[in-house]
C-alpha cells in the first residue's frame, strides 16, 4: 500500500461551503485526486487528496480556511466481486481498524482505486471488544 497526505478542511455545514474550498483549490492549479465530504450538526469537512500538496497548503492557508494533514493508505484492488471483502479482511487479521475509507471505480476500469484511514487496534479496546463495551 501506497501512503498518501490528505487534507481536512473544517467547514460550517451551509450551502456552498464544499464548491468554495473546491474553487480555493482550482485557482491554485491544484487537482483534487480524491473527495469525502461529510456534516455533523452544524459542521462538517471536506477530505481531499490533491495532485500538489504544497500548493494546496498556501492556497487554504491564504484563504484561512482552517485545515489538517493526515495520511491515508492508498490501493488498487481488481474491479471484480470479493476484492474489497479480501482485502478488509486481511486488514482486520492484522489489527487494523478502518477509520474512514473511500474510493472509486470507473466505469469498465480493471482496477478500483481506494484511500483508507487505518489505526492499530490497541490492547484496551480489543479488551472492551470482548467484555461487550463496543
Amino acid at each position: 500500500m501506497a501512503k498518501v497526505k490528505q487534507l481536512t478542511v473544517s467547514l460550517e455545514n451551509q450551502p456552498g461551503r464544499m464548491a468554495a474550498v473546491a474553487k480555493v483549490l482550482a485557482d491554485a492549479k491544484v487537482n483534487i485526486v480524491a473527495v469525502l465530504g461529510s456534516t455533523a450538526g452544524r459542521h462538517g469537512s471536506v477530505q481531499v487528496v490533491v495532485d500538489n500538496l504544497p500548493k494546496a497548503r498556501k492556497a487554504l492557508s491564504a484563504e484561512h480556511l482552517p485545515f489538517a494533514e493526515g495520511t491515508l493508505e492508498q490501493i488498487e484492488l481488481p474491479n471484480k466481486p470479493g476484492a474489497l471483502a479480501q482485502f478488509t479482511a486481511r486488514l482486520a487479521r492484522q489489527g487494523m481498524n478502518i477509520n474512514a475509507a473511500y474510493g472509486t471505480v470507473p466505469k469498465g476500469a480493471k482496477k478500483a482505486v481506494l484511500y483508507f484511514a487505518t489505526a492499530k487496534q490497541t490492547a484496551e479496546a480489543e479488551a472492551d471488544k470482548t467484555i461487550g463495551l463496543v
